[in-house]
């Protein structure tokens, strides 16, 4: 009767390796992963020149930054976007300072088309910032703010100072507190339409409580 001969090292080695040890093709196998932190973080083993855009750091709002181009003056309420403390309500005391201003030589046609321009081009002048400082919606830039708030005086004309401050805190109120469907376009619209587009519905909804408040009186 024959018997079988032991088996040999390559033999056993054929059958495949044990349940506790690791698979041939585990990184973590000889210290593979510890020495590999590419494996880790893969950005740390990327080449320097990989394809790929880069992401842009946050950059701060300051006057250096301001004046370094036009449109980022305009963009960010001539200055009053620079405010450390709540930079979109002194961007809308802007707007209503403006308005003051500028309502004693421009007629109601001129706001209409200062307004949709200020819109229209608010878009790209916004986006072009928002783009420079890396955020996608970032509180410096107020142009948002100034455009709404003058068509939210300019539906309201004639109206006694009383009733301006009022338009004033409506229209605060929604552009803070971003109620629906405010919040619903704030997080789906990006870039600069979404900048521009969440206050004009913010401006819309302050003009609705206002009508219906002069329906009740």
């Amino acid at each position: 009767m024959q018997t079988e001969p032991p088996l040999g090292p390559a033999e056993d080695f054929a059958e495949g390796p044990s349940r506790d040890s690791p698979p041939r093709d585990d990184p973590s196998r000889d210290g593979l992963l510890a020495d590999n932190p590419s494996q880790d973080d893969p950005s740390r083993g990327a080449p320097p020149d990989s394809p790929g855009p880069r992401p842009v750091r946050p950059r701060r709002a300051t006057a250096r930054f301001m004046l370094s181009h036009p449109l980022h003056l305009i963009s960010l309420g001539f200055g009053s976007g620079l405010s450390p403390v709540m930079p979109g309500t002194v961007g809308t005391l802007f707007a209503w300072a403006s308005f003051a201003v500028l309502n004693r030589y421009l007629t109601v046609l001129d706001w209409g088309v200062l307004i949709v321009v200020g819109f229209l081009a608010g878009i790209s002048i916004s986006g072009f910032t928002a783009k420079k400082l890396g955020i996608d919606d970032p509180s410096p830039v107020v142009w948002d703010e100034i455009v709404a708030f003058w068509l939210v005086l300019l539906m309201v004309t004639p109206v006694t100072f009383t009733g301006q401050v009022w338009a004033f805190v409506v229209f605060r109120f929604f552009d803070m507190v971003k109620p629906p469907p405010i919040r619903y376009f704030d997080r789906r619209l990006k870039g600069g339409f979404g900048i521009m587009f969440d206050d004009l519905v913010a401006a819309f909804f302050t003009l609705l409580v206002i009508a219906l408040w002069r329906m009740t009186v």
